[in-house]
C-alpha cells in the first residue's frame, strides 16, 4: 500500500500504523459490499477525496470509524 512509505503525524504523535489500519478496515469493506477486486477497489479508492482527506491528518478524518469514511466515499462518488 502507498500509505506504508508515508510517516502520518498528529500532534507530534506517530500513527501511521493506525492510519494504514483504518485504510485497509475501509478497502476490506469496499470489497465487500461492492462484490470487486482489492486491486479495483484500491485504485477507485486512492484516486477520491475522501482518501485525500485521510491523508491530511488535520482533518481528523483518519479518527472516523471506517463506515462514516465509507459513507462520506460514497457521497462523494453520487
Amino acid at each position: 500500500m502507498e500509505c506504508l512509505s508515508n510517516i502520518y503525524d498528529w500532534n507530534k504523535k506517530d500513527i501511521t500504523f493506525f492510519t494504514c489500519y483504518k485504510i485497509k478496515q475501509i478497502l476490506d469493506l469496499l470489497v465487500q459490499r461492492e462484490n470487486r477486486d482489492f486491486e479495483e477497489v484500491y485504485t477507485d479508492f486512492l484516486e477520491s477525496n475522501t482518501y485525500q482527506a485521510i491523508q491530511d491528518t488535520g482533518s481528523l478524518m483518519w479518527y472516523e470509524n471506517a463506515e462514516f469514511i465509507i459513507d462520506e466515499y460514497y457521497r462523494e462518488k453520487s
